[in-house]
């Protein structure tokens, strides 16, 4: 393992606690390297990784069979020194697994093409949809990495079109019909898709798009001239309007004229004019202490202004908030999980404020291209959360790098707005655990922790399951590897599935793309080209079905020698 941050710290503890025998690789200057040590690996402590570390570590270039190491996860935060270390190795060991995190999602799509058996793990992409379920609170949602796809399953109606499939029928019967006959117009309530349709906004609704708007430039001309350049303005104008009528009264001239005099007094504009050179000394020294004291307001106003320019950022003075915002999702945080969780929310229609410290942050540019209105600014401070309608949001995700930070954003946000549904990102469980259960301020989530087991399950090549509620039923969502051998092998796609309990969603030959089960046409069947594709070995399947639909492929999927005598299969 290669990595220095927080998630690697839980992927070693995750690897150790289930009988790994790991070797790290480590930045000395990382608070965590002791830390790595005490769990029970091998630490190398080294600034940078070269291939000659990589042998140390049991990668070996020149004889296959003296390589110990059979998988190398790579968890440094930047992209290309992952590439670079995964190409090294993958010359040094050409059979060697790799599980590498990429916060590139192209590049990372792009990996299959130059890595074999190599698994992309997506950080933001597997945490982000975690918050998003709890600011929103939507639990009838499955959100699963399936088939090199990201799927979600629920109710027909909040899965966008097109279905993949219909996973079940709960409204036909009292037992709900699971994996209905797969046709052009299939019947059934729970199905598969990619996507969440957009929230209609309503008079009732609880999430509304358009309660949210950007500033703009009309906005932002409204946000320098604030009420410091509005308090001097009027006292400038009081000051015309007085000067003018003692002009008219005293000089003996039309309104106009006395209006003319009055305004370039103030303004310091001049007067070019002999209309004063007659007067009597206090009309005099009237004139010059109304033009001193425009003098004054005029430098006063410069300052002003020139301050709000300075003071406020282009990304604030644009992309501030317009109005004021309610039934909202305030997102603090904008870093690749915040941007993410923006981009989900999008795509699901809902209103939603962000809040960055630092302009520069990857949120901040993806808010701007979605539009979404971002407050500049210290998402702790109590004046920020202002800004951003803290008073009428609905919920609030705080999703800063720092504990402390996300804890006092909770504690400033549950102050102004009890109600709203609060959810942090904390990476120290014994503090989450002691936060939620005495002050009450919502829930925590770590990101490592999150993206851990999937981690975990990449390297040990074990499968992940996914559990979809149908009733009082349930269907497993799962990958699964055709082995050498084996029953599956030479049968088609269409034989494997079973009408109620298993259905063959897509299939990968380790070369490409994953070919996908075609989606239904109205009015015309599914192709069967598709299921006319035979299986051979080492080809991974992406399925759903029940225990049992499971069960059975497992066996048909598994070399003879690793079923035993009862039928079982050995680990």
């Amino acid at each position: 393992m290669c990595g220095s941050d927080r998630t690697m710290l839980r992927v070693v503890t995750e690897l150790v606690s289930s009988g790994e025998h790991v070797t790290a690789i480590v930045n000395p200057a990382s608070r965590h390297f002791e830390r790595i040590g005490e769990l029970g690996a091998q630490v190398i402590g080294v600034r940078v990784v070269s291939e000659s570390v990589l042998r140390r570590a049991g990668i070996d270039a020149g004889d296959r069979t003296a390589s110990t190491a059979r998988a190398l996860v790579l968890l440094d935060t930047d992209d290309v020194r992952n590439l670079h270390t995964a190409l090294t190795a993958r010359d040094m060991d050409p059979s060697l697994r790799i599980v590498i995190q990429m916060v590139n999602p192209r590049l990372g799509g792009q990996l299959h093409e130059l890595l074999d058996d190599c698994v992309v793990i997506s950080g933001p992409s597997l945490a982000a949809p975690a918050f998003v379920a709890d600011a929103l609170e939507d639990d009838e949602l499955i959100w699963v990495d399936i088939g090199g796809r990201r799927m979600v399953a629920g109710p027909a109606d909040r899965i966008s079109d097109p279905h993949l499939t219909v996973l079940a029928d709960t409204t036909s019967s009292a037992t709900p019909e699971l994996l209905p006959a797969d046709s052009a117009d299939p019947a059934g309530d729970i199905v598969l898709g990619t996507g969440v349709r957009r929230r209609r906004a309503t008079a009732g609704s609880l999430w509304r798009t358009k309660d949210v708007r950007r500033a703009g430039w009309l906005m932002a001309t409204r946000d320098i001239l604030d009420r410091r350049v509005r308090t001097i303005a009027a006292v400038m104008a009081g000051l015309v309007l007085v000067g003018t009528a003692l002009t008219h009264w005293i000089a003996h001239i039309d309104w106009l004229r006395a209006l003319y005099l009055a305004a370039g007094a103030v303004t310091s504009a001049g007067i070019e004019d002999d209309t004063f050179s007659d007067a009597k000394p206090y009309a005099k020294v009237a004139a010059v202490v109304v033009q001193l004291t425009g003098i004054v307001l005029m430098a006063l106003l410069t300052a002003v202004i020139v301050d709000s320019l300075i003071g406020a950022r282009l990304s604030r003075v644009i992309g501030g908030v317009r109005g004021r915002p309610r039934n909202h999702v305030i997102v603090c945080g904008l870093g690749t999980v915040g941007a993410r969780v923006l981009e989900i929310m999008v795509e699901r229609g809902i209103a939603v404020v962000g809040v960055e410290h630092d302009e520069d942050a990857p949120g901040v540019q993806t808010a701007h291209r979605l539009r979404i209105p971002v407050i500049i600014g210290d998402s702790s401070n109590e004046e920020t959360l202002r800004s951003a309608g803290v008073e009428l949001c609905q919920s609030m995700l705080a999703l800063t790098d720092g504990d402390i930070t996300n804890l006092e954003s909770a504690m400033v946000a549950h102050e102004l707005n009890p109600d709203a549904r609060i959810t942090m990102r904390m990476f120290d469980h014994d503090l989450a655990q002691r936060v939620e259960r005495q002050l009450g301020l919502g829930h925590s989530r770590s990101v490592s922790m999150l993206v851990a087991p999937a981690i975990a399950a990449a390297v040990s090549n074990r499968r992940s399951q996914t559990t979809v509620p149908a009733g009082r039923r349930v269907l497993l969502l799962t990958e699964v590897i055709v082995e050498r051998d084996s029953v599956a092998v030479g049968k088609r796609l269409g034989e494997l599935d079973e009408e109620g309990g298993l259905r063959v969603l897509a299939r990968y030959d380790g070369s490409g793309p994953w070919d996908w089960l075609p989606v239904p046409q109205t009015g015309a069947a599914v192709s069967q080209a598709w299921y006319e594709q035979t299986v051979e070995p080492g080809t991974r399947i992406a399925v759903a079905g029940t225990r049992s639909g499971l069960a059975r492929l497992l066996l048909a999927t598994r070399a003879p020698h690793r079923i035993g005598p009862s039928g079982r299969m050995d680990p």
